[in-house]
């Protein structure tokens, strides 16, 4: 039986509830609902930007493997791998890119908040109108992202591009480029799919609020 409804069980010698009633009993835990953000709430491309992420977050820690391993055949196998230190500098661009949708999924996106929380003590409208302007300000800055990138990638292509030293080691330079113009193309898309929810705020909002409302 349960004295209260967060799960503390009473013991059975009596005496107040505890969640450690019996050596044996494990005690009951139950999830906080308010760090919860419903599925309703949830950024609509939050999976696929997740999974965007995740293959940054591997590719940094082949990196990682990639470094130690050419250290290591460098300083004592006198056998370092060619081109490590081409490829992590290209790298390193593409994997901000590669996460760019997911910091903007999860309102994550470095900015100064001072102004929100002094609009937002006054006026709930006043914040979901500068959060609106804000997307759209980061839509239209990863479009035109988008769309230089994208003329530096068809010439990549068409050229066939690399990076490195001919006869010795080269990798070509258009995956790269086409992983700047794809996540900056999901960046924007990402901020303009936040908007609707944003305008469905009605009570107060803050600055560590997710775009579409749920708590991060």
């Amino acid at each position: 039986p349960f004295d209260r409804v967060d799960g503390c069980r009473a013991p059975s010698h009596g005496g107040p509830c505890s969640p450690f009633a019996h050596p044996h009993e494990e005690p009951i835990l139950q999830a906080d609902p308010q760090t919860e953000t419903p599925a309703s709430q949830r950024h609509p491309l939050e999976f696929p930007a997740n999974v965007l992420a995740s293959v940054g977050t591997v590719w940094i820690f082949l990196i990682m493997a990639l470094v130690v391993a050419d250290v290591i055949g460098r300083d004592f196998l006198d056998r370092p791998i060619t081109g490590v230190a081409e490829f992590s500098s290209r790298s390193v661009g593409a994997i901000v890119f590669l996460q760019l949708a997911a910091a903007v999924c999860s309102n994550r996106m470095t900015r100064s908040d001072f102004l929100l929380n002094f609009i937002g003590k006054r006026s709930a409208k006043g914040v979901v109108a500068l959060n609106v302007f804000n997307a759209l300000v980061g839509a239209g800055l990863f479009t035109a992202l988008a769309w230089i990138g994208w003329s530096e990638f068809s010439s990549s292509w068409t050229s066939n591009e690399f990076y490195g030293v001919q006869g010795v080691y080269s990798v070509p330079a258009w995956p790269f480029r086409g992983l700047l113009v794809a996540g900056s193309a999901v960046g924007a898309l990402c901020y303009v799919m936040s908007i609707p929810g944003l305008l469905k705020k009605t009570g107060s909002t803050g600055p560590a609020d997710d775009p579409l409302g749920g708590g991060v």
